[in-house]
């Protein structure tokens, strides 16, 4: 989308300049009325009173030129309906005062998503939630002016700064829920529902938020807006499949760990046997092997520990 935003160049002046001429133009208006109302001639007395009456209304109208702009704030004027810049420069200036101005915020903000429910990619119902950071690019206040709808108030005239920026916070709101459905069926939870090379929810949460803040970028550029930063910061089953996916997860975890302890109880037992052997210690037939290696394997893998019977006779009894 075309870029329409430019700076300002018009005539400005310096705000107690401009204050200090209000002033005296005032003052003057307010001489001239007095000598008017004073004065015994019948030409100079009205015209004096009615120049001192239009300079008061012009100074008193004037003072709609004046503006006060703290940093990261910005000001984009129209005359007549007509964009003619975007004003950037802090401090206290006057400008035409025909010309409208329309406040706008460069400040970051947050927005705190609440948990959706929404399904993954292998269609497990899920809630997840996002926080993110979000402000108006300085060379685009254009698009966040005039790109994007902005309803008037009940009561109000025009559209007031406060409302230009709720109506702000509202799309992004709408873009973020629309974002993070679309990213959220793009993978699985975690991986138990997907194979160990693909990007799960819950295990690459880094990876995760880089594709949310790229989405937001995308469907946030046609306003102006810039994500600073997104993430995650809920996500989990939702409640109704919650307790069937827990017994899941315990169940992968038991069977893991019981992986584990075998793998390792059979590593022991070999390096036993080959130690045995290679020390010349004993000498076991097939038979005494396959004994030994069931009793040690009972020995290492089970969940409680084994009681120790002494052998006092012989091996053969």
């Amino acid at each position: 989308m075309e870029n329409k935003n430019f700076e300002y160049a018009g005539w400005k002046v310096n705000g107690f300049v401009a204050l200090l001429l209000f002033f005296a133009v005032l003052g003057g208006s307010i001489y001239l009325i007095v000598a008017g109302a004073n004065c015994e001639s019948m030409t100079w007395g009205p015209v004096m009173l009615v120049s001192g009456i239009v300079l008061a209304l012009f100074s008193l109208i004037a003072c709609k030129g004046f503006m006060l702009l703290e940093p990261n704030e910005a000001r984009v004027l129209t005359f007549f309906g007509k964009y003619v810049g975007s004003f950037y420069n802090t401090g206290f200036w006057w400008v035409n005062f025909l010309m409208s101005a329309k406040n706008i915020s460069l400040r970051a903000r947050n927005l705190n998503a609440e948990p959706i429910k929404v399904n993954d990619k292998q269609g497990n119902p899920i809630l997840i939630g996002s926080v993110l950071v979000w402000k108006i690019r300085e060379n685009e206040i254009y698009k966040a002016v005039f790109d994007i709808d902005t309803p008037v108030a009940t009561g109000e005239v025009t559209v007031t700064a406060n409302g230009r920026m709720k109506a702000l916070e509202n799309f992004v709101a709408v873009q973020s829920d629309a974002a993070l459905r679309q990213v959220a069926g793009l993978y699985a939870y975690d991986n138990n529902t997907a194979t160990n090379e693909e990007l799960t929810l819950r295990s690459n949460a880094d990876e995760i938020n880089e594709e949310l803040e790229t989405r937001l970028n995308e469907r946030l550029a046609m306003a102006g807006i810039e994500v600073v930063e997104a993430r995650i910061n809920y996500l989990a089953y939702a409640p109704e499949i919650a307790a069937v996916m827990l017994r899941r997860q315990q169940a992968d975890a038991i069977i893991s760990a019981r992986e584990k302890i075998v793998e390792g109880a059979v590593s022991m037992v070999k390096m036993a046997i080959d130690k045995l052997s290679e020390d010349e210690v004993v000498e076991l037939d097939e038979e005494r092997k396959a004994a030994m290696v069931s009793n040690l394997l009972v020995v290492l893998c089970g969940d409680e520990s084994a009681q120790p019977v002494v052998n006092t006779g012989t091996l053969h009894h």
